[in-house]
């Protein structure tokens, strides 16, 4: 794509004493007064001389709220029929619905999603945050049905799990992925809710657990969720693999490693515990991960962290993957939503968050989304990361641990990039699939990206969510003038 941006000059009209631009309507193709029409309106919101026609390669000018919130409803009524929200028979197809006798045939219908998994608990999380920025319950509804679900359910498959317990996991270590294959073991692969009865990892345990929490503390469910959440925070915090100084670690693909994204994997559940039970040990646990892991993986001097660290290694593998960047400091915006003002962890976690906004300030590319690896614009540009950017750098501003004039213009220009990424059926485009950690720029650069990757939903529904909230709020006078983005209206032309 030809980037180059020539600017050329804009009809103007005066309105109201000010001079106004039509800084993004394309040119007419015959003037008023050979065609006969009336002179076009100004675009809303652009004041004093612009540069235009521009051929952007996305909206350029601050969306609507309207706009914003017909996107996430895209989302939301394609996730209603493509994640299930009831148990079959697998035998007979029938739903069921008494779950006082374990049936080894319950499973799911058919379905493009699962119910549970770490990236569903980000789609959780969105939905819970969307219906709180749009007052829409249908958000929440659509998490507080599934989790009634998994709640009613659990203790079926709990009870066969504990009877007939799955076999111990091949490979993967501590962090390892999905359960063995072979014996019933709580319905064997037919179970699915085997996270949380059964939890054995990170990637198990937080996200789902965050959401949970969040979801307990809104009331939305009708049901008390502590048997589902007291297990999965007890994993974290009690039977995860730890360095010895306490760090969250992994014995994959070396001994003795830290991936970037076990930061949200672990730590959000943790705060968001101490949230629910006023408990600080909670709070200390958290604080401690944020800061150890960013003293072995934060590089200042990029003001971005490398996705993988092993112990062993004289020098770190140091890819600044896009979507390990965001759990990071998605992380960081949840800990410091919850994390008491007089902690004495806060003010580090904070001048942490704005180092890393300055440092993916600096690697946005011009279209307003980010790359797979961060630092390389020879590799793609990346759905799910830039939408998580796009939601701390908002949720930054609403809480004013940024400022609108510096940053606002960043997430709205990132939004509207993601925003593209949304197609007609409501589905996230561009989004890598799952990656592990490597060790050369092309694991990384031809990951493959897919609508099925469930990890775009749920940072899309939160960007979005915080984008309402950001246009109502911080910049709901954000306008283009001088044929730039601006947060207000300038007290002066002069």
């Amino acid at each position: 794509m030809n980037r180059v941006l020539l600017p050329c000059l804009a009809a103007l009209t005066f309105s109201s004493g000010a001079l106004v631009a039509t800084a993004q309507t394309p040119a007419p193709s015959a003037t008023p007064a050979a065609s006969g029409a009336a002179p076009a309106a100004p675009e809303a919101g652009v004041v004093n001389m612009g540069a235009g026609p521009v051929n952007y390669p996305m909206p350029y000018a601050p969306p609507a709220v309207a706009d914003i919130k017909a996107a996430l409803d895209r989302i939301r009524d394609y996730l209603e029929t493509a994640t299930p929200d009831h148990l079959i028979d697998r035998t007979t197809n029938q739903t069921i619905t008494d779950f006082s006798h374990p049936n080894p045939n319950a499973t799911t219908p058919r379905s493009t999603f699962q119910l549970v998994s770490y990236e569903w608990g980000v789609t959780y999380a969105g939905m819970l945050r969307a219906a709180e920025t749009t007052g829409d319950a249908r958000f929440s509804d659509f998490t507080a049905k599934r989790f009634k679900l998994i709640a009613e359910v659990a203790p079926m498959f709990r009870a066969d799990a504990a009877a007939n317990p799955p076999p111990v996991p091949g490979a993967g270590g501590p962090g390892g992925g999905a359960g063995g294959a072979g014996g019933r073991g709580g319905f064997g692969r037919g179970n699915p809710v085997r996270p949380l009865v059964a939890p054995r990892s990170l990637d198990d345990s937080g996200s789902m657990g965050a959401a949970l929490i969040k979801a307990q503390r809104a009331g939305i469910v009708g049901t008390d969720l502590r048997p589902l959440i007291d297990p999965l925070v007890d994993w974290i915090a009690n039977k995860q693999f730890r360095f010895p100084d306490g760090t969250l670690a992994r014995n994959r693909p070396y001994a003795n490693t830290l991936w970037l994204d076990d930061l949200f994997m672990g730590v959000p559940a943790l705060a968001q515990m101490g949230k629910l039970t006023g408990d600080r040990k909670y709070f200390d646990d958290a604080v401690k991960q944020v800061l150890q892991f960013s003293e072995r993986m934060f590089v200042k001097e990029k003001g971005l962290f490398m996705h993988g660290w092993v112990q062993e290694m004289d020098d770190h593998p140091a890819f600044y993957w896009g979507r390990a960047n965001g759990w990071a400091i998605m992380t960081m915006s949840e800990v410091l939503d919850v994390l008491p003002e007089d902690h004495p962890g806060r003010a580090k976690i904070l001048e942490l968050y704005r180092a890393h906004v300055h440092g993916l300030a600096a690697c946005q590319s011009a279209d307003g989304l980010w790359h797979q690896l961060l630092d390389r614009s020879d590799t793609y540009l990346e759905t799910s990361a830039s939408a998580i950017f796009v939601y701390a750098i908002a949720h930054g501003i609403n809480r004013g641990w940024i400022g609108a004039p510096a940053h606002g213009a960043m997430a709205i220009l990132g939004w509207n990039a993601v925003a593209k990424k949304i197609n007609d059926k409501g589905q996230v485009e561009g989004t890598c699939v799952g990656t592990d950690m490597g060790f050369e720029p092309t694991f990384y650069s031809f990951r493959p990206t897919s609508v099925m990757a469930a990890h775009g939903y749920g940072p899309v529904l939160l960007a979005g969510a915080e984008m309402i909230a950001l246009r109502n709020g911080p910049a709901k006078d954000a306008l283009i003038n001088l044929g730039s983005m601006q947060m207000q209206r300038p007290p002066s032309f002069f």
